[in-house]
């Protein structure tokens, strides 16, 4: 299916699923939110990164426009839910101070592997133990897939992209796994040399090494 929707690119990477809290405040971004608050119609979140709008991003539908400003700024509750692909950007709209895109969606299907999906979120919460992190996630993990950890695994803005851009759900559990493969030895690294440096300057309680 291709069609035309108004799109509002920023620097994130927007999942199937995520609720996203935003801020409306540029004068072209309160006239789009205004228009699809009237059409019920959901808009194009495009990731914005290196100064760069790529073109895939995520659909997004307005749940609720909790705050309106007296300036008419607003403060807004979206929801992420299909990825799709820029095949045109449409950069003026008669009337509008926005822009708009035709795009595409692509097949996003296929069932993910239970089992590496737990080795995926295991990995995570010895991520998060390392750092000194508390999460909790929304849902039991055994509920969880790909799209609803990926923000929580300490991947970059363009590793979040690349996540993206991968359409079948096993794809994205292998990214997963193997970026924290990747990243749990350098994290534990670098924890272990921040410890040594407190240490620096104390008095050291060591055993003699028996000669």
């Amino acid at each position: 299916m291709t069609n035309f929707i108004p799109i509002f690119p920023l620097s994130i990477v927007v999942y199937p699923g995520e609720e996203l809290n935003l801020h409306i405040f540029e004068p072209r971004y309160k006239q789009l939110i205004t228009d699809i608050h009237q059409n019920k119609k959901p808009f194009g979140i495009p990731a914005v990164i290196d100064n760069k709008m790529n073109e895939i991003g995520t659909l997004v539908e307005l749940l609720e426009i909790t705050k309106l400003y007296d300036n008419g700024e607003m403060d807004i509750k979206t929801k992420g839910t299909t990825v799709f692909r820029m095949l045109e950007m449409v950069k003026d709209i008669p009337d509008k101070l926005y822009s708009g895109a035709i795009v595409t969606y692509p097949e996003n299907k296929g069932k993910g592997n239970r089992d590496l999906m737990e080795k995926v979120i295991a990995g995570i919460r010895q991520l998060h133990a390392i750092l000194k992190i508390k999460k909790d996630f929304n849902r039991p993990e055994t509920d969880l897939w790909s799209y609803e950890v990926a923000h929580h695994a300490g991947l970059s803005l363009a590793e979040e992209y690349e996540l993206l851009g991968l359409f079948h759900e096993l794809q994205r559990e292998e990214y997963l796994k193997q970026h924290l493969q990747k990243v749990l030895p350098v994290v534990s690294e670098m924890e272990s040399l921040k410890e040594k440096i407190k240490l620096n300057g104390h008095f050291k309680n060591l055993s003699g090494f028996d000669i």
